[in-house]
């Protein structure tokens, strides 16, 4: 009996946590803090976010316990005749060393992580994001050179499973287990290419490459969004990327070629763009 039921419970657990890892990649109703991590710079990025969370909270509780105090213990009844008191060796001393004691702590891990993004391993992917308004190019530099545009898809063509204002029509496919480069750029104003679950995020610039890199952990679809104010549709800029295995993204790769190679894409006009976000 006790085995069925730890059966039981561990498929059961198994469904749940399926069922988030399928919706993990995307922002949920009230949540609260990160998306999931799928990279190694995002599980860095969570671990500082948390120590500076443990920090900030109790420097907060500390100050608030300390001007409770000071109102209370200090208040014109219960102290008349106040103190006249003006230097404190001991009191000066620890206001100036443990704030630097906190500003190394949180130096440390900062610098590790920055330079973590800054420096990235030997590069095996390199693809080009370019910002319009208000879309998305790509360009898979060094796999076969093609192009395309990702649209977002308008809320009468989106399919089951599709979320709102964020799925795109052509979807970016990358492998997992790859260090991935992504230049960025922009064709008319400032964009930011962002995909949360990846610590991803740099500035789309005109006339202006920056690049970032990514390294996929798990396959699965992650979405993101344009995250610098480009105008009127900024909103509706979404970015999609769907991560598969590496014989996968070969296979795909393949598939792309034939389809965007002859492709002579134009700008995408407004007329193309959901109806309701005009």
């Amino acid at each position: 009996m006790l085995n069925r039921i730890a059966t039981a419970a561990a498929l059961f657990g198994g469904v749940l946590a399926t069922a988030f890892g399928a919706q993990a990649a995307q922002p949920q109703p009230w949540q609260m803090g990160f998306q999931p991590a799928a990279s190694p710079v995002m599980h860095d990025i969570n671990s500082f976010h948390n120590l500076l969370l443990v920090l900030i909270t109790v420097i907060s509780l500390f100050v608030l316990g300390l001007l409770i105090y000071v109102m209370v213990r200090f208040r014109a009844s219960a102290n008349p005749v106040p103190s006249r008191t003006t230097h404190n060796t001991l009191l000066e001393v620890l206001w100036t060393a443990i704030p630097i004691v906190i500003l190394i702590v949180i130096a440390v891990p900062s610098f590790k992580l920055l330079n973590k993004q800054m420096r990235p391993p030997q590069i095996e992917l390199t693809i080009k994001a370019i910002g319009y308004q208000w879309y998305w190019g790509y360009e898979y530099v060094d796999h076969g050179g093609f192009t395309f545009d990702a649209v977002m898809v308008a809320d009468a063509d989106r399919k089951p499973g599709q979320p709102r204002l964020l799925a795109t029509d052509n979807e970016v496919v990358l492998p997992v287990d790859t260090n991935i480069r992504v230049i960025v750029t922009a064709n008319d104003v400032l964009h930011a290419w962002t995909i949360p679950a990846f610590g991803a995020k740099v500035d789309a610039v005109p006339g202006r490459l920056n690049d970032l890199w990514f390294r996929i952990e798990k396959p699965g679809t992650y979405y993101g969004q344009c995250s610098e104010l480009c105008g009127v549709l900024h909103g509706f800029m979404p970015i999609q990327v769907r991560a598969v295995t590496k014989p996968e993204f070969e296979a795909w790769v393949a598939d792309a070629k034939k389809k965007f190679a002859a492709r002579d894409q134009a700008p995408v006009a407004l007329a193309a763009l959901p109806t309701e976000t005009r």
